[in-house]
Formats: C-alpha cells, structure tokens, sequence
C-alpha cells in the first residue's frame, strides 16, 4: 500500500520534532517491513525521520516536493524524489492522491491542509494520537469522534501506537 506521512517539517533537533523521533522510527521501520511504499513530502522533520527509518528497514520512500531541485532538496532517504515545479500546498494534493493512506504525525498548517486535503479525497485517515500540533487539534473536535464535517465523508481512526497504526492499515 501507499502510505503518506504528514507532519511536522523543520530541524530534527527541534524538541516538538525530537520528542516524536522514537515514534518515527519505529513507524518507518514498521511500514518497511510490512511492505507498504512511504510517500512523504521529501523534506526534514518528521518526513526525514520516517523516511530515514523506512530506508534503512529496506523500505522505498517517494517525496512529492515543490519547486524543482535547484530550489529545494530532498532529503538523503528518498529513493524517488518527485519535483512537481508546485508550491508547498499544492504539491501536497499530489502526494494525497498517489496515496491510499494518510498518518498525521503533530504539524502545523501545511500538515493542516493535508489533513482537510485527504478527509476530502476520502482517503484513510489516521492520527497518531499524542503528537500534538493539529493532528492532535483536530482530533479533538471529530464530530461523533470519527469526522471532520458533517457529510461524513471518510471515517478518521485514531491511533495510540504504531502497532494500532499497522493494524488499521491492514483492514483494508
């Protein structure tokens, strides 16, 4: 399958960023090893530490990333790294639709986008509960604990750990 991470971009050693690296870790390493492609926005944060992780467990990692190569690079984990000559918004639809999941780690506006970018492609939605910023945000207003609006477009699943992560994955 064709995992999506969101999330925090910025340092690593950025304490919101650090904080999560275990987390990252082991969700990169997991979906490696299960097989899954992990498509990323192809920077730093949280997209290097996943990527970094799936990488090494022998996984193949995709960054969408805006702009083109001379503007912007990929991070070293990226084995196919996508320039779409986009801005950051509108590069993000592109890896939400080359996606069949999405995992919301933290994030600011940019991961805000995605989350409201992928409820509305219906795309499976899981946030990994704990990792503050708007992940955690818009977790806490799900309209009858699993939507973003009333149409009830897609339901958003809530994950404590990556093995929930891994599980709700893997029911289809």
């Amino acid at each position: 399958m064709r995992v999506a991470i969101v999330g925090y971009s910025g340092d690593v050693n950025d304490e919101k960023i650090k904080r999560l690296k275990p987390l990252c870790e082991e969700l990169g390493k997991r979906l490696a090893k299960e097989g899954h492609i992990v498509i990323t926005g192809g920077r730093d944060g949280i997209m290097e530490l996943v990527s970094k992780a799936a990488k090494e467990a022998g996984g193949t990692v995709v960054g969408v990333l805006p702009y083109s190569p001379s503007s912007v690079e990929a991070n070293i984990y990226v084995d196919i790294p996508i320039y779409t000559g986009l801005d950051f918004q509108m590069r993000s639809f592109i890896m939400l639709y080359s996606s069949e999941v999405v995992i919301s780690i933290g994030g600011e506006i940019g991961t805000a986008i995605e989350i409201l970018g992928a409820y509305a492609q219906r795309k499976k939605l899981i946030f990994m509960k704990g990792t503050g910023g708007w992940t955690d945000r818009f977790a806490q207003v799900l309209i009858d604990g699993k939507y973003l609006d009333n149409r009830k477009l897609t339901s958003v699943r809530i994950a404590k750990s990556v093995d929930e992560a891994i599980k709700i994955i893997k029911e289809g």
